[in-house]
């Protein structure tokens, strides 16, 4: 089994087949606590679909592993500020 089907599932998600990690060692993009996630960046750093890689985790509420690029913490950052942006939005709409 591939990473791509490992972490996506079985879901059609047609940017999929031209991931970077498509072939590499899914556990590069699972860390153990604490430990580097340079390399598994390393890999999503020139990838043509690591914008909707990022969108799948966020949108799918992804707490483990590098996604699109990004640490979970770096994840949860992009969450609160589009949180606070759609606030604003809202509040400035009445």
């Amino acid at each position: 089994m591939d990473l791509v089907s490992l972490l996506y599932g079985r879901q059609d998600q047609s940017w999929q087949a031209q991931a970077n990690c498509m072939g590499v060692d899914p556990d590069l993009f699972f860390p153990e606590r604490g430990a580097s996630t340079r390399e598994a960046k390393e890999v999503c750093r020139g990838c043509v679909v690591r914008e909707d890689c990022l969108e799948y985790a966020l949108a799918n509420g992804e707490k483990f592993g590098i996604w699109g690029g990004m640490s979970e913490r770096e994840r949860r950052r992009v969450r609160r500020a589009r949180a606070l942006q759609r606030r604003a939005a809202e509040v400035a709409a009445g």
